[in-house]
């Protein structure tokens, strides 16, 4: 019998499409023929990318998402039961609907075009999130509703059932978003009042720093200290227990709630010290890597935090897990393969894995005593 899922990673899911190119300058032409190569198929998508790290991780996982009746359902399945049939017990396959994809035109020399089709995702209510789907689970971690249409446009109200009904089942929460285009319907969303409306049952906010002041503010401010502060303070003030904002080739910043009492849920679900975590503010840099491909890395970083907080972690080391887990993911061009066994990364760590020089502005802090992660107590 397979291993109840710790787990459960809902949400976003699609195929990738990724044709080779083998020569040209990168400039396509209307009414050219390009010759490529052959397409390489992937999974993307925060349900894929955090829930086959996990796996990998070794921490038992439940993917659930929705699939359209096509070719591209089968290859999605097909390349996830590859790594573990039992990670796709709770995937959803509708008659009618269309499976998610993304072509990703990436010619040599010049950044990547992405062609998007939503498809199943856009219809994912909070009814695609069944109680049965979450027993035995300690995490319901959900990706990328700014991908998802019928999760942005009520202010909240079906993401927040999701997760009050993760609480009521016993688990802790934990919520990743993604970038919004300015210019479309996602752009036009009141993502302040959306989040003032579901962070109240969020245990673990995780979004990127860009994405996330573009939802506060529609601007991106300088990246330091103050600026990092600043954002945390308004998302705390919203009603998050931690908020951990990831900050690309910066490295990872975590800011914990000064009320213990809005922590004890998560810390009684995953076994945590409490006063571990009441009013904490740290700070990794990114560990020395030869990067071969950032595809999926700050959904690899969240894994890495998440199997941390399985393991009775304390913050720190919370930290310094998920920049690892991270930062070993982009040593290959996809999302995951690069991902290794826990014990791994560890060892790696504790051999000396070098980090890169703290390039952020952050007077009056100071080492924490866990390798190069910072505090700012």
């Amino acid at each position: 019998m397979a291993e109840a899922a710790q787990v459960v990673v809902a949400g976003h899911i699609c195929l990738d499409i990724i044709p080779a190119f083998t020569h040209g300058d990168g400039v396509l032409t209307p009414g050219a023929l390009t010759e490529v190569g052959p397409a390489l198929t992937a999974t993307g998508g925060a349900v894929a990318n955090t829930g086959l790290a996990l796996h990998r991780l070794g921490v038992p996982t439940a993917l659930l998402g929705k699939l359209g009746d096509d070719p591209f359902a089968t290859r999605v399945l097909e390349i996830l039961e590859g790594y573990d049939p039992a990670l796709t017990r709770s995937m959803r396959r509708l008659n009618g609907e269309t499976t998610s994809y993304t072509v990703v035109i990436s010619p040599p020399g010049v950044d990547r075009y992405f062609l998007h089709c939503p498809g199943a995702n856009a219809t994912f209510g909070d009814k695609d999130v069944p109680e049965d789907s979450l027993v035995g689970a300690k995490v319901l971690h959900f990706g990328y509703p700014p991908l998802m249409r019928n999760l942005q446009l009520d202010g909240g109200e079906a993401m927040h059932r999701v997760f009050t009904r993760a609480q009521s089942a016993g688990l802790a929460t934990s919520l990743d978003m993604a970038a919004v285009d300015p210019d479309s319907e996602t752009g036009k969303v009141d993502w302040s009042a959306w989040m003032k409306r579901v962070l109240p049952a969020i245990d673990l906010f995780v979004p990127s720093y860009d994405e996330v002041c573009f939802m506060l503010d529609r601007e991106v401010p300088p990246l330091d200290g103050a600026s990092l502060r600043s954002v945390s303070d308004r998302l705390l003030d919203m009603g998050a227990g931690v908020v951990l904002i990831k900050l690309g080739d910066q490295g990872l910043y975590l800011r914990s709630a000064a009320d213990s009492d809005r922590l004890s849920r998560m810390v009684r679900v995953l076994g945590l010290d409490g006063s571990n975590w009441i009013d904490k503010e740290l700070y990794a840099p990114c560990f020395v890597t030869e990067v071969v491909g950032t595809t999926g890395a700050g959904d690899c970083t969240i894994a890495g935090l998440l199997a941390a907080l399985l393991r009775g972690e304390s913050p720190e080391l919370a930290v310094q897990s998920a920049v690892a887990v991270g930062a070993a993911s982009v040593e290959a061009a996809d999302a995951v393969s690069a991902v290794p066994a826990w014990r791994e990364v560890k060892a790696r760590v504790k051999a000396g894995w070098a980090s890169h020089v703290v390039k952020l502005d952050l007077p009056g802090w100071s080492k924490s005593g866990t390798g190069s992660v910072m505090t700012a107590r």
